[in-house]
């Protein structure tokens, strides 16, 4: 059992659905915090080690309803956000690290970049 307790601190509890709500983001956050029921940690004896997931991943708009929530929880669970043009990476470079730079003003502290695979697919890389 202590693999998958130690699994479950390695994850990014993620909502990418278009139509995300302030209140969906704070059950996220509160699952986050609370990823596996209580019962279950007594029964494994690690019911005081405070397991929580890595991080909470949303849209960049929906950053500032995660810090909210997960300071509201009294929690310091991370903010990662998929900036730079989620999911396909097909916005112009400007406009990425545009929405990565609001994304970290609201309190982001990490980014999941997503690459442009055409770029890619073609040797573009700079």
């Amino acid at each position: 059992a202590a693999w998958l307790l130690k699994a479950v601190t390695c994850i990014d509890l993620t909502t990418l659905s278009g139509d995300d709500t302030a209140s969906n983001i704070q059950r996220l956050c509160y699952k986050a915090k609370y990823p596996i029921r209580e019962d279950l940690l007594k029964a494994l004896n690690m019911h005081d080690k405070g397991i929580t997931t890595a991080a909470v991943c949303v849209y960049p708009a929906r950053v500032c309803d995660a810090v909210k929530a997960l300071k509201a929880a009294g929690c310091d669970i991370p903010v990662a956000s998929v900036a730079t043009g989620f999911p396909a990476g097909q916005t112009h470079l400007k406009t990425r690290l545009e929405e990565i730079r609001l994304a970290v003003e609201d309190g982001a502290t990490e980014i999941d970049v997503v690459i442009n695979r055409t770029l890619v697919l073609t040797g573009q890389w700079k």
